[in-house]
């Protein structure tokens, strides 16, 4: 199991989204926000991949708006936070996978692993358990900050070193590509990281 604090667990895999995804502008991100929410957005998540930054941004909106809602809007809200974080990480899988990193890498591995316990939730939280939902919402929200300033800013660093377009899927330094096939998270703490507990994961487990 990973841990990345003591009462976070883990959070596995979902891969299937059919929900168009919705923008917010970078000038409305902190007034979606709920001051309640367990994430804010600052400037120590900016990785200076813009559309990382904007999907991060986007994601932090969706956690608070599941923070915030009532319990008559909670499993709507959280069924649009599985939706958009299928799609995100289905994106950041691609680009690993079109810059040499290995199918079985840790950062994907994680991936799936959190998104399958976003699925298990959900289906708690149609049986009736919201309290779990929210449980894992605020562990889901320590869980990415850790995330997106270990993996997350390594790939960034990885994709800004050897050119890549996110848009195009154009690699403009292909000299820069590493010979082999990267297995582990492309950072320096990527053991640290991959031994690390997913979040979610201690909610099911109570």
């Amino acid at each position: 199991m990973l841990r990345i604090t003591p009462a976070i667990r883990s959070f596995p895999d979902l891969h299937q989204s059919g929900i168009v995804r919705r923008r917010y502008p970078s000038s409305d991100i902190n007034s979606e926000i709920s001051s309640m929410s367990t994430l804010q957005w600052s400037d120590a998540l900016v990785l200076g991949l813009p559309v990382m930054d904007e999907t991060h941004q986007e994601f932090v909106v969706l956690l608070g708006t599941v923070e915030a809602a009532g319990d008559d809007t909670v499993l709507a809200a959280w069924h649009d936070l599985i939706a958009h974080t299928d799609d995100h990480f289905g994106r950041e899988d691609q680009w690993m996978l079109a810059t040499r990193f290995s199918s079985n890498n840790c950062h994907s591995s994680q991936h799936q692993a959190v998104l399958q316990v976003m699925r298990e939730g959900q289906v708690r939280g149609q049986t009736g358990d919201l309290a779990l939902l929210r449980q894992m919402a605020r562990e889901l929200g320590v869980w990415f900050a850790f995330h997106a300033q270990s993996m997350d800013a390594a790939l960034a660093l990885h994709l800004r070193q050897i050119g890549y377009d996110p848009v195009s899927g154009v690699v403009n330094m292909p000299e820069a590509l590493p010979q082999g096939q990267i297995h582990g998270c492309g950072g320096a703490g990527c053991s640290e990281v991959d031994s690390a507990q997913h979040p979610g994961s201690a909610a099911l487990a109570g």
